[in-house]
């Protein structure tokens, strides 16, 4: 039991919060506290201290504090009380109030600081997304088929490039180049790599390694007096081109990271967890390693941002060179996105905060911050193992080979110097369109015509955009002078549809032109008329 003597000295004004205390705003509380302890000299309370009651709740307390304020009892009640009933603990009015006041000051505060946190997180979010390029048809649900401009809107792609940024040789150069595809359908996703060292012709600068291409346009900009801005544009649009042209593919948006983003978001997120499975020994970095060659040891590891970068850019100690190194790189940006999922970054106000720190100017995209968002609200939904990782070296689709040109060590096609059929056939059915592939229409080719061969070669472009070609043949007759769409599914099956008319460039029929043509299992059949001969 705790007693409590009372107080022989007079009350002083207390200060407060929010200014001094009138000694008349203690006088209830001591008027009441001298009659109680009036018969008997002191008070005895319940043995419940004053910390275990009414100080965690500011509501309670005060709510307490009022009722017994208000209430002053006469001698008699004091000096009588009924033993079962405890006497209740009654705090001073000023010191609930100064500990209700210090509670609603820290949440506030507490809300301040995480409203400031989102606010500058959020602010330094649309100072990095500021867009530019048109929201891609795919990130919209049930997409009219109409805003579809070909085979490959169905999926979002993403030029990824990396370059060294300011203070390292050769700043310009894109040494990492990767197309990220999205099918926001299918919930799946394919990370290819393109070899920095691929010989390509460049319309207006020549030809050149294509991690060249972004470099090389960027300076003639510059040189003509324009913009940092312009300068900065005409680079990534020319090396966006010029992916498009070699790929086969159409991409929807650009992200351009310098070593210094990739290290510190690394860091941000606490690290990568990278399973090492053959041992990366590479003394031409090993400066930058401590003076340790190996720069990562057989097993599971956890990586920061300066050893994950060392890990991905290191191409000299990989018995495949760069395409080892492309590799790796898909493996950490992997690992990367499994952390910042995991880790809840985009919920984590501090996390957003250092994330944009992180890339302040080392970031340029084209992505708005809702496409952003809305990427990243399909992406924390596409696992692991639903993301395959592609090369165009790896066998057995090694499509690339390497050569000389001009004195310099390059890669180029198998199929011969700027013949890009085979990989751009790889490339789309391997990005296969999330429209095409979720309708999956069967459909037939028909020569319509007597050149021979007309119907195999409209039939194998068909596939290489992903078409489901299930039977190329004769029409039962020759005398077709332009090309037919007949659509069987009666325009069920809109995107496969849609796709086609922009294709052939023919409006589809839903009436076949011959009731001898066989349609079982049939969604569309095109004969190819003498005009696709023409065309040739």
């Amino acid at each position: 039991m705790q007693n409590f003597k009372r107080p022989t000295h007079k009350s002083q004004p207390r200060q407060s919060l929010d200014g001094m205390v009138k000694p008349s705003a203690l006088k209830g509380w001591t008027s009441s506290s001298q009659q109680i302890n009036g018969a008997k000299g002191r008070s005895t309370l319940s043995s419940t201290k004053p910390s275990d009651q009414g100080l965690n709740s500011g509501i309670a307390a005060t709510s307490t504090l009022s009722r017994f304020s208000s209430y002053t009892p006469s001698a008699n009640e004091a000096e009588v009380e009924e033993p079962h009933k405890k006497r209740r603990l009654h705090l001073p009015r000023f010191k609930s109030k100064y500990v209700l006041r210090t509670a609603i000051i820290l949440v506030v505060l507490c809300l301040g600081l995480t409203g400031f946190l989102f606010g500058k997180g959020y602010f330094k979010l649309h100072s990095v997304f500021k867009g530019g390029a048109k929201s891609a048809t795919a990130l919209q649900a049930n997409a009219d088929p109409k805003l579809l401009k070909g085979e490959g809107d169905g999926r979002v792609n993403i030029l990824v490039l990396g370059k060294g940024g300011p203070g390292h040789d050769g700043p310009d150069l894109t040494d990492t180049l990767l197309v990220a595809s999205i099918d926001p359908i299918a919930k799946e996703a394919v990370l290819l790599s393109i070899p920095r060292d691929m010989w390509v012709k460049v319309p207006g600068y020549g030809q050149m390694k294509i991690n060249s291409a972004y470099a090389n346009a960027k300076y003639a900009a510059q040189y003509k007096g324009k913009s940092d801005a312009d300068a900065e544009k005409a680079g990534l649009d020319t090396i966006q081109k010029e992916i498009t042209d070699t790929m086969g593919i159409p991409i929807h948006y650009h992200v351009m990271v310098d070593f210094e983003a990739f290290r510190q978001a690394i860091d941000t997120v606490g690290g990568v967890t990278i399973d090492v499975k053959t041992q990366l020994y590479d003394p031409s970095v090993a400066w930058e390693n401590n003076h340790n060659p190996v720069i990562a040891a057989v097993g599971l590891q956890t990586m920061n941002g300066k050893k994950a970068l060392l890990y991905s850019r290191s191409r000299h100690g990989s018995a495949r060179g760069d395409f080892d190194r492309t590799e790796r790189q898909r493996e950490v940006i992997l690992a990367l996105k499994d952390k910042v999922l995991s880790a809840g970054t985009f919920s984590n106000p501090v996390k957003i905060s250092q994330l944009m720190d992180a890339f302040g100017n080392h970031i340029q995209t084209d992505l708005s911050l809702s496409d952003m968002l809305r990427l990243y609200s399909i992406g924390k939904n596409i696992p692991s193992a639903k993301i395959t990782s592609l090369g165009l070296a790896d066998p057995p689709n090694d499509y690339v080979t390497t050569g000389t040109q001009n004195g310099q060590s390059i890669v180029l096609p198998r199929a011969g110097l700027f013949d890009y059929t085979e990989i751009q056939n790889y490339v789309r059915n391997t990005l296969r369109d999330g429209y095409l592939k979720s309708e999956n229409a069967n459909v037939v080719v028909l020569n319509g015509t007597d050149t021979a061969g007309l119907a195999t070669t409209k039939a194998n472009l068909l596939k290489s955009y992903g078409y489901n070609v299930t039977l190329v043949g004769d029409a039962p007759t020759k005398d077709y002078q332009n090309t037919h769409i007949i659509d069987l599914t009666k325009g069920v099956k809109k995107y496969t549809k849609t796709y086609l008319e922009k294709r052939l460039g023919v409006t589809a029929e839903t009436k076949l032109p011959d009731e001898t043509i066989p349609t079982t299992g049939v969604d569309f059949v095109i004969i190819v008329g003498s005009n696709e001969a023409t065309q040739q």
